[in-house]
């Protein structure tokens, strides 16, 4: 046959699936929609996992940038055994030394504060050495990178020059008061430029050492690397070992420190990584999880509509049987079958892209903030094909459902069988309970999952986080810069000033500072504590806690109860005693109980006196709900910092969280009131990170939350498409077996026993399903593991409310459809036959 001829015939094809679609109406926009709709949540969730996993990083060669970090497993209690930064003495040795970095760099995050025109704002900024732009990548819209004679140059980001500047390409050579000091504007970033997962505002630097003075510690910076063309993460690690050695080999240590400290005691060890981890972190867990979810939404109304589709072509036998024998072959059945299957998955897909592009913004809605590249999100044309070609496959397998059947014998059957009704083949019946039976058994592995995230959600309520009423506690961070006012003293002074404004706020009963906030991710600072044992020859005892720098009356402002002792006071802070507070867990570990803990010695690794333990507090979830809370020791914001050799200063924690309890808290009304307190103290002091407590908790929490969220709506409509295939093959099936309904009740049958009969029927179908999908969750529920919290992957009381749910829902399915057999009227129906 010619190429002509075979076009000719496949158009012809083609228009009689559409006409063969729209002579049934209701049944193909039902299946459209059904598969429109889980068409549009799998596409809705693929874009954001396209934007945030599989596209590339915006930079180029991306696949040669790797994040520098190490561990020192040695390090027990220290906060960097597992997660080490890199020091500025590593940056020479790997700059000088390595045969794999084509380019290095080391970058910090903060916050800056920016004077001058109009109110005093502090914006988030980013502090590189020259190098760390380089191995980027990534060329300035407008200027210049930093440059090694560079001094006191910021380069602004895209959206901070569109927001403070209004875009003007003569910002070039502009200066900015920066933390008091003038710096000259020497480019600007293009659009959605960050470092790995961190956005700044502005790039100050750049950053530099003075390598004379540089000691082997300061583990405190951010590494970025670009290695050499063919070189891999792990090149890397295995050239950054063999430096290690040289590194602790070329630099001094701080005084009184051996430098075996590191290689043999810490056993610092490299493990740099490719950029994209350190940018996607967590979120790709979470993500692949919601779109497998989604994912089996999709399946499942796929085959609902492969079963509707089923039936559609048994009712339609007589008209196939004619058509064989009017000499249309088997394959040109079976081909104009797959076309109304793909016909009908394109079309879902055109309306599935439609139902993503409004579903894509509630999901961007409820999506943790700290989901990276969000901004990057969107229907591109990549996205939008991958979704009509998955439709369509989607609809292929509709149509390879339907054409299953075709065949000499069931085309002979058919044409026997005219325009009665008639039993369905054996081979049909078992292809629409595999169906029904797979619809049942994803049902039941979505409905564990969302079981035991609610399990989960519930363990998480019942925690006891170790501050009350976040919801009246407000919070906003405040920084006074060393320029801006250098007296520590003068510092204290001003914060305390401001938390006594703040306190006689109307409706406010206490305000307080610290370092941070509990479940908020700055400044988590940890360090080795000695504690003092009287007659113990061995010396001092050490523990690896969290050091965190309170004033007081900060355990009033959260509600965290004291449990032995006394608060600090502003005597002890202006008086320098040498005095600290313990969370209560550390008293149990150190010395049993909360009372026992009162009077005795610290002594933090920053300092070389006693401190006396005058309180314990109640333990506070500083991490989140679900790791355990930390052992923290609370040092006065104001306090007395000696080390060895290097003699005593008065030190003063500058940038700090403001706390306030009020009733009113969160509203806008407060905000401003809380605005004018601060600005009544210092009319020059930006105000930054606004929030309530609350805000801070459910951060914490949004991870657990979105997939909760995600799984709850696939639960409802698996659960809604599993109800609806189950009734639709039991209502075929009593479609298919009225004249034998009949009979029967003619036959003196009791109707009680045809109800029975037809929800036993679909009560064992879905217990199939249920058994299958269950055995299934055992496996697929170790992937969310990681998201659970007081509860296993297998807990008997999940399973155990799913198959009994399951079961009762299935019972209702099957009970209107077995309802309406048990009315049919015998005369009525065999009449009809």
């Amino acid at each position: 046959m010619q190429t002509s001829d075979l076009l000719r015939s496949f158009g012809r094809d083609v228009r009689y699936a559409l006409r063969s679609l729209r002579a049934s109406p209701w049944l193909t926009t039902v299946a459209v929609v059904t598969l429109a709709i889980g068409t549009g949540a799998a596409t809705a969730t693929f874009a954001v996992v396209n934007s945030v996993l599989i596209k590339p990083l915006p930079y180029p060669e991306a696949d040669r940038l790797v994040g520098i970090w190490h561990v020192a497993p040695g390090a027990d209690g220290q906060v960097w055994s597992n997660a080490m930064l890199t020091s500025p003495s590593m940056l020479y040795t790997y700059r000088d030394e390595s045969r794999v970095i084509e380019q290095i760099g080391l970058w910090t995050a903060g916050m800056a504060t920016i004077t001058g025109d109009g109110e005093p704002e502090e914006v988030p900024r980013i502090a590189p050495t020259v190098g760390t732009l380089d191995a980027l990548g990534v060329p300035p819209l407008l200027g210049r990178w930093f440059a090694d004679d560079d001094r006191q140059t910021t380069i602004l980001s895209y959206e901070y020059w569109q927001r403070r500047f209004g875009g003007d390409a003569a910002v070039i050579g502009r200066t900015l008061t920066v933390n008091t000091q003038t710096m000259q504007i020497i480019g600007v970033m293009p659009r959605g430029f960050r470092i790995a997962d961190v956005e700044a505002d502005i790039l100050m630097g750049p950053m530099r050492f003075e390598r004379g003075g540089l000691t082997l510690e300061g583990f405190n910076y951010n590494g970025v690397a670009r290695l050499k063309p063919g070189k891999t993460a792990a090149d890397a690690n295995a050239d950054l070992a063999r430096l290690i050695p040289i590194w602790a080999a070329s630099w001094p240590p701080s005084p009184g420190i051996d430098a075996r400290r590191y290689t043999e005691e810490w056993r610092i060890a490299p493990a740099a990584r490719p950029l994209k981890r350190d940018v996607v972190g967590s979120a790709g867990e979470l993500l692949w999880v919601v779109l497998a979810t989604i994912g089996v939404v999709l399946a499942i109304a796929s085959a609902n509509v492969a079963n509707l589709m089923l039936i559609r072509s048994a009712a339609r036998r007589h008209e196939l049987a004619i058509r064989a024998a009017l000499g249309a072959g088997s394959a040109r059945l079976v081909r104009g079958l797959l076309l109304e299957g793909i016909a009908v998955g394109l079309l879902a897909g055109l309306l599935g892209v439609g139902i993503a592009a409004v579903g894509l913004r509630s999901l961007l809605l409820v999506a943790p903030a700290n989901v990276p590249r969000l901004h990057e999100v969107g229907l591109d044309a990549g996205v939008i094909a991958i979704a009509l070609a998955g439709a369509s496959l989607a609809g292929l397998f509709v149509g390879l459902v339907s054409a299953v059947r075709v065949g000499g014998a069931e085309l002979n059957q058919g044409l026997h069988a005219g325009g009665r009704t008639s039993s369905e083949g054996r081979g049909q019946r078992r292809l629409q309970q595999s169906l029904a039976i797979g619809q049942v058994a994803l049902v039941a592995v979505v409905l564990v999952c969302a079981g035991l995230l609610l399990r989960t959600a519930m363990a998480l309520r019942a925690v006891e986080p170790g501050f009350t009423a976040a919801e009246q506690v407000q919070t906003l961070r405040i920084s006074m810069r060393g320029n801006q006012v250098p007296d520590p003293e003068v510092v204290a002074r001003r914060q305390q000033a401001i938390v006594n404004a703040l306190a006689a706020l109307p409706g406010a009963s206490a305000a307080a500072f610290a370092s941070s906030m509990p479940m908020d991710d700055l400044n988590r600072l940890s360090g080795q504590v000695e504690i003092e044992s009287p007659g113990n020859a061995r010396g001092p005892e050490t523990s690896g806690q969290r050091l965190k720098f309170i004033s007081p009356q900060l355990f009033a402002v959260l509600g965290t109860a004291l449990r032995a002792g006394r608060e600090l006071t502003w005597d002890d802070l202006y008086e320098d005693r040498p005095v600290a507070l313990i969370s209560e867990n550390t008293a149990r570990g150190l010395w049993g109980t909360s009372a026992a803990a009162i009077g005795k010695r610290i002594r933090p690794d920053e300092d070389t006196r006693w401190r006396e333990v005058v309180g314990v507090v109640a333990d506070v979830r500083e991490d989140g709900l679900r790791l355990p809370p930390p052992s923290i020791v609370y040092l006065p914001t104001l306090r007395r910092v000696s080390s060895p050799g290097a003699g005593s200063e008065i030190s003063v924690t500058r940038s700090v969280i403001v706390a306030v309890r009020s009733p009113l808290a969160g509203t806008e009304a407060f905000r401003r009131e809380v605005q004018e307190a601060v600005w009544s103290v210092d009319p020059n002091l930006p105000i930054t990170t606004v929030r309530t407590l609350q805000g801070i908790y459910e951060l914490s929490s949004a991870r657990t939350t979105f997939a909760f969220l995600s799984l709850v709506v696939a639960a409802a409509a698996s659960l809604a498409l599993g109800v609806v295939g189950l009734y639709g093959v039991l209502s075929y099936t009593v479609s298919l077996r009225r004249r034998e309904i009949a009979i029967r009740l003619a036959l003196g049958g009791d109707q009680r026993g045809v109800r029975r009969r037809f929800v036993r029927y679909g009560v064992a179908l879905a217990g199939v399903g249920i058994a299958i999908g269950a055995a299934a969750a055992i496996g697929v529920t170790r992937l969310i593991a990681s998201l659970l919290y007081d509860v296993q992957p297998f807990d008997a009381a999940t399973y155990g409310a799913v198959v009994a749910g399951l079961t009762l829902v299935a019972a209702l399915a099957s009970y209107l459809p077995a309802r309406r057999a048990s009315t049919v009227d015998p005369a009525e129906a065999l009449a009809a036959e």
